[in-house]
């Protein structure tokens, strides 16, 4: 079944659509669950007072019709400000083959209305600015960071060797009414798989990506986003050495490990090729040393096992909490699994079916509302599927 993965050499996606089940998803401080995705050109955005049984009326972000990028590595993001404010991006994809723009908007005025869009990064070339994300830290701070084409470009111009693209970032202090012009965090990274970010409990931004290492091996690279005029610290965080000439268009998950005085690093879940064990993986990065735990592996490789997502919480008891959740498709059903641990990720429960489907269906997401877990999950034949987590023995 690795084939599956591996199907599509490089770029080769974000296919604009009539309408996408690719979607991204988050809660406000009030409860309401926010959707974003795409139709017929547009950014949608709508919201849930009853967890997804039913929603309001579509709001269009942008005016003009785009070609938008909505596929499971590459959808519409939104967040939401600690006061409130709702933010969205987006890749437009461009005329030239695999060249786009990311694209930003916000609204201030609980979703009725969004101001007008604007391009994220300076660079207006038409190559590419893909697979953002968006990352909204607890200061109000908005980091939106992308896969880049510009120095693979200058590269090539000046006969230079260059493997892979970029990741490049800008940031906006003032609530999204503006960036800062973007910086580059790493060259070489993969050119097709998704960003994953996350925050420390100070609020530094943490990016994991698919980075392209000496020998063409696709393992996974982390850092911190930098703090003005301080240079990017990047440290390999996989080691399955998969040595393949082409993306395997299949993201990591990432979550930050405890909180306050009791943080201590990330939790990781990945695919990895690798010939003698393919398949997904869970290790634990120490934040402070930059050192891996040996990797578990988890999931039905057989069954086409990947696209994982992670949450951390501390309960009640201010046990640290882990839910990882992934897909799996056999005879054309897909199913989500999940795994639970009470302790950090160092020990888990067996693997138990969450949900089913019979058609065409999404990759799951793990947000959450004040504490309490959610799984969400668009499917074609139930539509958007919303299931509160609940602790499970270990």
């Amino acid at each position: 079944m690795l084939a599956t993965f591996l199907s599509i050499a490089h770029e080769e996606h974000t296919l604009p659509q009539k309408g996408a089940l690719a979607i991204s998803a988050a809660f406000d401080s009030q409860g309401n669950l926010w959707r974003a995705g795409v139709h017929d050109g547009f950014v949608v955005v709508d919201k849930s007072s009853d967890f997804g049984k039913t929603f309001s009326a579509s709001v269009k972000v942008n005016q003009v019709v785009q070609k938008i990028g909505a596929d499971g590595e590459a959808r519409p993001k939104i967040a939401i400000s600690p006061e409130g404010n709702i933010y969205v991006t987006w890749t437009e994809a461009l005329k030239k083959p695999f060249a786009g723009h990311i694209w930003f908007a916000r609204s201030i005025d609980a979703g009725k209305t969004f101001e007008k869009p604007y391009i994220v990064h300076q660079d207006r070339a038409e190559i590419t600015h893909r697979f953002d994300a968006l990352n909204v830290a607890p200061d109000g701070n908005i980091t939106v960071s992308w896969v880049d084409k510009r120095d693979l470009i200058a590269a090539k111009a000046a006969g230079k060797k260059y493997d892979g693209a970029a990741i490049y970032y800008a940031v906006s202090a003032d609530k999204g009414a503006s960036f800062k012009s973007e910086q580059k965090l790493a060259d070489s990274s993969c050119e097709c798989c998704r960003i994953v970010t996350t925050n420390k409990p100070d609020g530094a931004v943490v990016a994991l990506w698919r980075h392209v290492f000496e020998g063409s091996e696709r393992d996974h690279m982390i850092a911190e986003i930098p703090k003005a005029d301080a240079k990017p610290d990047t440290h390999r965080a996989t080691f399955g050495h998969w040595q393949i000439d082409g993306c395997p268009h299949h993201g990591a998950a990432l979550a930050s490990g405890g909180e306050s005085k009791g943080w201590w690093g990330y939790h990781m879940a990945y695919f990895d090729g690798n010939d003698a064990k393919p398949g997904l993986y869970y290790s634990r990065m120490d934040g402070v040393a930059w050192a891996s735990s040996p990797a578990k592996k988890f999931g039905d490789n057989a069954k086409q096992a990947g696209h994982p997502a992670l949450l951390s919480f501390s309960d009640k008891l201010g046990l640290e909490n882990i839910w990882l959740v992934w897909r799996e498709i056999k005879d054309g059903k897909s199913s989500i699994l999940g795994m639970f641990s009470n302790d950090g990720g160092k020990s888990w429960n067996e693997a138990e079916t969450l949900a089913t489907s019979s058609q065409k269906a999404d990759y799951p997401i793990l947000i959450q509302d004040k504490n309490q877990p959610y799984l969400i999950w668009n499917t074609l034949q139930d539509g958007l599927i919303v299931i509160a987590l609940k602790s499970r023995p270990i």
